[in-house]
Order: C-alpha cells, then sequence, then structure tokens
C-alpha cells in the first residue's frame, strides 16, 4: 500500500550524525575499494583463470555495465521500498555477490557474479548521498558532501594497496572476500541509524520496456566495445549488428522514456543547464580517469616488469591531496563559485596527463608517482564542486533521482571509456610496433650492432632478435599508453567549456 508523504525529518545530531555519515559513506568506500581492487589484480586474476588480461578486462567492464543498467531503477524501487530497506538490501546483495566471485571457478562464473555485484552496487551510491544530506542542515550540505568524499577516496589510496599485496601474497579471491565484513557492518550500522527515517513508498508502475531497453542498448554497446578488437570490429558481422541494435535500442529508449509517465531514466532532469553541463562534463573526467586507473597498472605489470604490489605502491598516493584538500574545499564551497574549484581541477588534470603522456620505458617509481600525487588535488578540487552544481537548485524529493540519473551517465562513461581507451592502446601498440620495427634488419648498422652485441654476450643469433623484438615491443606499449595520456589531457582542457555553461547556486548541495 503508499503510505503518505511524511514531513521533512529533522538533521540529525551528535553521535548518530557522525556514526550515520560515517556508515553512508563506508558503503560507496566499499564500492570504489572493490574497483580500484579489481583493476590492480587484472593480471593475477586472467592468469590465474587462464585468459588474456584484455579478456581479464571483462571483470571490471561487467561491474560497470549492471551497475549501470541497476542505477536507474533507485528512483523506483526507492518508492516500492523505501531508501534505508533498500541501501540495506543492496549492501547484502553485494556481500553475497563478493563471496560467489571469490568462489567463481572460471571466467564465466566470475564475470556473471560480477554482473550481480554490479547490479547490487547499484543504489547504494545515489541513496548514500539521498540519505546522508537530510542528515544535516541545509547550510552545512557543501561539507556533508566534503565529508562524504573525504571518507570514499581513502579507497583510492587503499584499493591498489591492498589488491597488490593480496595478489602477491594471497589467492586473488581475497580482493572480493574483504568486502564481506566492510558490507555486513555498513548494513547493520545504517538500520540501526536510520530505520526510524524510512521513505513513504508508493506502489508506482515500473516501465519494463524501458528497462528492456536500457538493458538492451548497453549491453549491446558494451559487447560490442569489448569483442570489436578481438573480432576485427566492423569487418565482423557480429560487431555491425551489435553496433545496429545499440544505437535503434538507444534511439527508441530515448523516445519511449522521454514520453512515459514512470520513465527508468527521467530524461527531464536533462531541461536543466546546470544538469545537462555539469553530467557530461562529470562523466567524461570521470571516464578518463577510470580507464587511467586500468592502463597504467596493466603497463607497468606487463610491460615493465612491476608486481602487482609494486604497481599499487605507484597507484596509492592518487588520494592523498584529495583527502587533505577535500574538507577545505567543502568548506569554502558557499564562499567561492564551484564553477572555478571545478576549471583549477580540470587544469590539474591536464597536467598530470601531461606529465604521464611524457613517460619513457624506464622511467624510474618516484618519476611514476608525481602524477599520481598531483591528481589528489584535481580530486578534490572537481568532483566535489560539480556534484554540488549539477545537485543545486533541485527539489528534495528530486535528489535520489537525479543522483542515480547522473551517476548512471559517470558510470556508463567510465565503462566505454576503459573499452575504448584499451581497444585503442592495443592499436596504438600494434602501430608503434610496426614504425620500429621498420628500423631493424641487416641493413640498419644499429640493429646489426645490437646483435653482435648480444651475440657477443653469449646470446644465439634468434634469442638476440628475440630480445631486440621484446624491447620494441616493451617501447611500443609504451608509447601507445602515452598517446591516450596526450589525448586525454587534451579532452580534459574541452571540457572546462561545459563547467562554464552552468549557473550553480550558492550554498546548494
Amino acid at each position: 500500500m503508499s503510505q503518505p508523504d511524511r514531513p521533512a525529518l529533522p538533521p540529525l545530531q551528535g553521535g548518530r550524525l557522525i556514526f550515520g555519515t560515517l556508515a553512508l559513506s563506508l558503503a560507496v568506500f566499499m564500492i570504489i575499494l572493490d574497483s580500484s581492487v579489481a583493476n590492480v589484480s587484472i593480471q593475477a586474476i586472467s592468469g590465474d583463470i587462464g585468459v588474456s588480461p584484455q579478456q581479464g578486462t571483462w571483470v571490471v567492464t561487467s561491474f560497470a555495465v549492471a551497475n549501470a543498467i541497476a542505477i536507474p531503477l533507485t528512483g523506483w524501487l526507492t518508492m516500492r521500498i523505501g531508501q534505508v530497506r533498500l541501501f540495506v538490501g543492496a549492501n547484502l546483495l553485494f556481500v553475497v555477490s563478493s563471496w560467489l566471485c571469490g568462489i567463481a571457478p572460471n571466467i564465466e562464473s566470475l564475470i556473471a557474479a560480477r554482473l550481480l555485484q554490479g547490479a547490487a552496487a547499484g543504489p547504494i551510491i545515489p541513496l548514500s548521498q539521498a540519505l546522508l544530506l537530510p542528515s544535516y542542515p541545509p547550510a552545512r550540505m557543501g561539507m556533508a558532501l566534503a565529508f562524504w568524499g573525504t571518507t570514499t577516496l581513502v579507497a583510492p589510496i587503499m584499493g591498489p594497496l591492498l589488491g597488490g599485496w593480496i595478489s602477491d601474497n594471497h589467492t586473488w579471491p581475497w580482493i572480493f572476500y574483504i568486502n564481506i565484513p566492510i558490507g555486513l557492518l555498513t548494513a547493520w550500522a545504517t538500520w540501526a541509524i536510520y530505520r526510524t527515517r524510512e521513505s513513504a513508498t508508493r506502489q508506482l508502475p515500473i516501465d519494463k520496456l524501458g528497462l528492456v531497453l536500457l538493458a538492451l542498448w548497453v549491453g549491446s554497446l558494451q559487447l560490442m566495445l569489448d569483442k570489436g578488437k578481438e573480432l576485427d570490429w566492423f569487418n565482423s558481422p557480429v560487431i555491425v549488428a551489435l553496433a545496429v541494435t545499440a544505437l535503434v535500442g538507444f534511439v527508441y529508449f530515448i523516445v519511449w522514456e522521454w514520453y512515459d509517465a514512470h520513465p527508468v531514466v527521467d530524461l527531464s532532469l536533462f531541461k536543466g543547464r546546470n544538469f545537462s553541463s555539469g553530467v557530461i562534463a562529470l562523466s567524461v573526467t570521470y571516464g578518463l580517469f577510470f580507464a587511467s586507473l586500468v592502463v597504467l597498472p596493466l603497463w607497468l605489470q606487463t610491460q615493465i616488469g612491476y608486481t602487482a604490489t609494486e604497481a599499487g605502491k605507484v597507484m596509492a598516493p592518487v588520494g592523498i591531496f584529495a583527502i587533505v584538500l577535500t574538507p577545505l574545499v567543502g568548506k569554502l564551497l558557499p564562499k567561492i563559485d564551484a564553477r572555478w574549484f571545478a576549471t583549477c581541477g580540470l587544469l590539474v588534470f591536464a597536467l598530470v596527463f601531461h606529465l604521464r603522456a611524457r613517460f619513457i620505458s624506464e622511467i624510474d617509481a618516484f618519476s611514476l608517482m608525481i602524477p599520481t600525487v598531483i591528481q589528489g588535488a584535481a580530486m578534490a578540487m572537481f568532483f566535489t564542486p560539480l556534484n554540488s552544481i549539477i545537485l543545486s537548485g533541485l527539489r528534495p524529493d528530486k535528489i535520489a533521482s537525479a543522483a542515480g540519473v547522473f551517476i548512471f551517465v559517470r558510470t556508463m562513461f567510465g565503462g566505454l571509456a576503459t573499452s575504448i581507451v584499451s581497444t585503442l592502446w592495443d592499436r596504438r601498440t600494434v602501430l608503434h610496433h610496426a614504425r620500429l620495427a621498420e628500423h631493424t634488419g641487416t641493413h640498419h648498422p644499429p640493429f646489426d650492432q645490437s646483435v653482435q652485441t648480444l651475440t657477443a654476450q653469449g646470446m644465439t643469433e634468434p634469442g638476440a632478435w628475440a630480445t631486440i623484438d621484446r624491447m620494441i615491443t616493451v617501447q611500443a606499449s609504451t608509447l601507445g599508453a602515452t598517446d591516450i595520456f596526450w589525448m586525454s589531457s587534451v579532452l580534459f582542457l574541452s571540457m572546462i567549456g561545459l563547467v562554464w555553461l552552468t549557473k550553480p547556486i550558492k550554498s546548494a548541495a
């Protein structure tokens, strides 16, 4: 039965406010931790299961796709079940699916468990914001987002370190088992504090056709991107069929959702300039950021010879500046135009990826860490202010729906960017390998001299050729990665224009 709308709840106070904020943030921490741990551990997982690292990226992208499809259902599920019950239930389902990931005997089972895990994770981030913001007085909502962001930014530090350490010293299933105590603790704490603040429920119909169309075009698009390289892209009828299905499904989805009375995705939110411009800028930036969290550890482990732990140490410092600066940004948001913060964040992102575009295969660990440390400042100055801009001016009852929509778009961009960047990296690597190989052969004196040097050290001539080919492969892969970093730097700068199309409302959450 439907429940009548309830009056606005008073803010929490004292210990309930502190522990409530920590419980909600811990849930998001778990989701982000799971993603960053898996990124570093792709090499270990794929090697143990017996698939290529490229196929291993399905462990990341399958989660992202299921997550993207599930997120828009948050609004409808909230109205049917209630915010608190849905949040607690999603955490418990995430615990179960994490256990299933850990016991998966093959890549097919692991991908299926990751799909369930991504679906369970869908409502957690938007509901954490929807429950958090009413817990604070309106004047402190910016600070609430900063606290929420600070605790969740610990995950990018712990994730790579945990993933690397577990992969090197234990078996990879433990990267999923660590979610179990976190999820159980979060579910218990949230229920204890928020069960008396349950939202009103209504028996709204579900947009079944919209949901089918959403799953159809998102699934087809992701499958096309993941299988494209393997099937030689549009030379394959399978890829052509997937592309047509994705395009037609997307067009029908947009038309249907625009006119349906109870849409899965509330497209009317995009009528607002703040929402539409902010969501695009945030999603593109997040996609580039997320893809780099996949490419960089893979490059370090497959080409430079780093262990998972060493790669984790390189990635870990990303959260240092983020944790230090995010509370300061939250405190200053009501006083300073959020667009200035976001612009500075994009400029720093562009600088970070410009520095990475100068990486060489002989780079030392300290030089690798410098851009990673600086990137934390970009995260603090960009993500919280953009969240503030996107949610500014919305009614409280629209926050959960708006958060679900923009997190859906952001998550989609994260999964798509990972697939696109992975394919682009392979293509650029092949191109650079071909160009470098043009300078090999006995008619090239430097190459002939290198072969002679290696054979003088006791190698056979075929062994010398193989050694040089390996060096060319490492160099080509490095050049392919730096091409991606350079293109990302340019795209970060282009997002500044979108940020200034918004008109943020001061002191809004």
